[in-house]
């Protein structure tokens, strides 16, 4: 079926079941009851073992994954956008950066001013520049400025800033999270950096082992700017207080 049966005020994936066959042709059973909400223009990470699922259940969200049991709601709007920044930036090596970031563009937009992003992400000066110039780093900023130009109501994000070393990968968390305060919108990322998540997310989502339902919740309240290494220590502390058997 089609991910998507309606439109709400918020996200809502509902997947009763989703099962994949192994070579061998068993059966695997990748997620079951799987039941998550975003509220609109909330921030909201997905964290879980590994192998437990949450890329499956991006794609199903996407409607790459169409055979599985259950039903999408996409956050309400006239004409819905969804932005997506895969783990690869999956930029097309013989146009530029801002060809690359143009081409999501739908028409309405198709002339929009893109000055104040490519500043935002630190992208003003390598706009002519090709794929094949840019380090990984770089590459990452223009798959998230593509996402974001099309001005989404929905921001799916699917561990962006995997494989970076620490240094680059926390300039981008930030860019990132600036870039979300100028335009808010509804966002869904799979991490697997619980402290990533700390730092960009109003709602931690906990995914058990396969198959995965949802193993619990945090919210975070306390706005971004504040932030600090205490408070994101102090909050981390919480978390494995509240979820002790996550590592």
């Amino acid at each position: 079926m089609h991910p998507s049966v309606g439109a709400g005020a918020r996200l809502e994936i509902d997947i009763e079941r989703k099962t994949f066959r192994t070579a061998s042709g068993e059966m695997l059973e990748v997620l079951r009851d799987l039941h998550i909400e975003v509220e609109e223009n909330e921030f909201a990470c997905v964290i879980g073992p590994s192998g437990c699922g949450k890329t499956t259940t991006l794609r199903v969200l996407l409607g790459l994954e169409r055979d599985f049991e259950g039903g999408i709601r996409l956050p309400r709007a006239d004409d819905p956008r969804v932005g997506v920044v895969f783990q690869e930036p999956l930029l097309l090596p013989w146009r530029t950066v801002e060809a690359n970031v143009r081409l999501a563009l739908p028409k309405a937009l198709r002339d929009k001013n893109l000055d104040q992003l490519f500043s935002l992400l630190g992208l003003s000066t390598m706009r002519s520049f090709f794929p094949g110039e840019l380090s990984l780093g770089l590459a990452r900023r223009a798959a998230i400025a593509r996402a974001l130009a099309i001005e989404p109501n929905l921001l799916v994000l699917d561990e962006p800033f995997v494989s970076l070393d620490e240094a680059t990968a926390n300039q981008l968390r930030h860019m990132l999270a600036a870039a979300w305060s100028e335009r808010p919108m509804t966002t869904l990322m799979v991490t697997h950096n619980l402290q990533e998540a700390i730092l960009l997310a109003d709602r931690i989502i906990l995914l058990s082992p396969r198959p995965s339902r949802v193993a619990g919740v945090f919210v975070i309240r306390i706005p971004r700017e504040m932030r600090s290494e205490q408070v994101r220590s102090d909050l981390l502390r919480s978390f494995r207080e509240k979820f002790p058997d996550y590592r």
